[in-house]
């Protein structure tokens, strides 16, 4: 009897083991997942029309799907995260215009993907990670009008992408993708250009990384002085790159080095004076000579001792010719070195100054009475020339006479009045002059081989100064101003005329230099009112 209760209990075991085992079968099969509504399926297709969602969930032998004149405006991320078997996937003349982060996420045997005759404006930079097996993918005739960056990235089973029909504007942020189509082994239909202007028509296919010109600058501020200047002046000494400040309230000539370890400009030494207006270095066979201009007690020469390393006075300048001295430029003609001074008062005489392996003596005075305010040493066709800014007359050209060795009067710049001061820089050659005026316009001016003539006018409010300044391959004008901001401009090549760029805010500017160090570019601007201040010349790539 025992044995039959336990062959029985046995028996019954097994019967309920066999009864569960074909519930739970029954069950997997009611819970299969049904056609969603709206939607047609057949044996591994379904094609779903007018829907107003992606929906959850599909037969599990479905391996296509279709959308068409849909209701939903974006494709959201992990759309078909319960889908993971599609092997195909299509969306045409919907109403999408956004595809978003992961909106493929799971979808790791898809090999065919068509997003055609929707209105895609924007695809989110990770919108196709994931579809590692995707051979073929169709984005035509959508409203894109650029692609993110690296979009593509990680699909290396890509062998066909169809963009045709859409307005691809190829500037710098589709940069990338010319550099893709060069490297990719994945085939791509013909597709033009929308813009910009010069590239507008043109094949994508046929452009070439170089074609871009993405790199764009500023001047990013950097160090601040805690010190007014009128003047600023950088120069080479000793393998060193240095700046000198003149400071007229302190009565200083402030010289600064770069510090290669803390990364800051420091102050070198200082030269004491009273009302110094500009402190001109000189470098003669390795001599570092610093011509220090005063408003009042004269102006004197100082030479640099390196075996007491400081400054010592070897010379003063003559007080009856120079009395309110305003500019000093440095140059040399046929190996000899010169300096002029302007000089600004009714007594004043503007004077030419020559080295004669001693000292500096006077070598020419250019003329009486006019308050000359600045002073420009060019070459105007192989041949020295100097333009003379005054307040009481136009400015005016000298040019060098090699035989007497003197400067003689040439002409003037005509409709030119009230000009305070002229700087002069090149473009492939082209010789162009900036004039500076407090009130009305600074004119950039281009030497036509007889005369100089109008190229570009700027509106100034109170400017002291309009200076060049080139920096690697760009080249700046900048505009200072005593009652707004500081105008930066960028040379624009194609047009042959001067950009806006940037804003400065720098209290009343009165002069600007450049100082490349430890393969940084850095920017000075002296301030007759507020702190001087140190920019740094920064690279911005545009297509990143």
């Amino acid at each position: 009897e025992g044995r039959i209760n336990k062959s029985w209990r046995g028996w019954m075991l097994l019967v309920w083991i066999v009864a569960v085992s074909f519930l739970l079968a029954d069950g997997r099969r009611l819970r299969q997942p049904r056609c969603p509504s709206g939607c047609t399926c057949t044996k591994d297709n379904a094609l779903c029309e007018n829907v107003r969602s992606v929906p959850h969930a599909f037969p599990s032998d479905v391996v296509s799907l279709s959308f068409v004149k849909s209701g939903f405006n974006e494709i959201a991320g992990g759309s078909f995260i319960h889908t993971p078997n599609l092997q195909l996937l299509l969306f045409t003349a919907n109403s999408l215009d956004l595809i978003d982060e992961e909106a493929f996420l799971g979808l790791s045997h898809l090999e065919y993907l068509f997003i055609e005759n929707n209105r895609i404006a924007s695809i989110s930079p990770f919108a196709f990670r994931g579809l590692k097996a995707l051979i073929h993918l169709s984005l035509a005739y959508n409203n894109l009008e650029t692609l993110p960056k690296d979009v593509f990235k990680g699909m290396d089973a890509l062998t066909k992408i169809d963009l045709r029909g859409n307005n691809l504007i190829c500037d710098c942020k589709l940069k990338w993708f010319v550099e893709w189509i060069h490297h990719t082994n994945a085939t791509l239909d013909e597709i033009y250009c929308s813009g910009p202007s010069i590239h507008q028509g043109k094949k994508i296919n046929d452009l070439q990384p170089h074609s871009f010109d993405c790199i764009t600058t500023k001047f990013a501020s950097y160090q601040l002085l805690k010190f007014e200047s009128i003047s600023v002046e950088s120069f080479n000494f000793g393998n060193e790159q240095f700046v000198v400040f003149a400071q007229p309230f302190t009565g200083t000539c402030t010289f600064l080095e770069w510090d290669h370890v803390e990364m800051t400009f420091r102050t070198y030494d200082i030269i004491e004076s009273i009302s110094t207006v500009v402190c001109k270095p000189i470098v003669i066979d390795n001599q570092l000579f610093i011509i220090v201009a005063q408003l009042f007690g004269g102006s004197h020469i100082y030479k640099r001792d390196t075996s007491s390393n400081k400054f010592i006075k070897i010379q003063d300048i003559d007080i009856l010719r120079i009395r309110k001295p305003n500019d000093i430029e440095a140059f040399e003609i046929d190996g000899e070195t010169f300096f002029i001074i302007a000089d600004s008062s009714k007594a004043g005489s503007t004077t030419v100054y020559k080295w004669n392996g001693i000292g500096f003596y006077s070598h020419q005075s250019l003329h009486l009475w006019y308050r000359d305010t600045d002073v420009e040493y060019l070459e105007i066709a192989n041949k020295p020339h100097l333009i003379l800014s005054s307040s009481s007359q136009r400015p005016v050209v000298y040019q060098w006479n090699r035989i007497q060795k003197k400067f003689d009067r040439r002409t003037d710049i005509p409709d030119m009045e009230d000009v305070f001061s002229v700087k002069h820089f090149r473009v492939k050659g082209d010789l162009f002059i900036c004039l500076t005026r407090f009130i009305g316009d600074s004119r950039v001016m281009r030497w036509d081989g007889a005369m100089f003539k109008e190229v570009q006018t700027f509106p100034s409010r109170g400017s002291m100064v309009f200076q060049p300044v080139f920096v690697s391959k760009w080249q700046y004008a900048i505009l200072g101003s005593d009652y707004s901001l500081t105008q930066v401009y960028q040379w624009d090549t194609n047009r042959g005329q001067f950009v806006p760029s940037q804003e400065l805010s720098i209290q009343a500017p009165r002069g600007f230099s450049v100082v490349s160090v430890d393969n940084r570019v850095f920017l000075f601007a002296s301030s007759f009112k507020g702190k001087t201040q140190i920019y740094e010349h920064i690279m911005i790539d545009l297509s990143d």
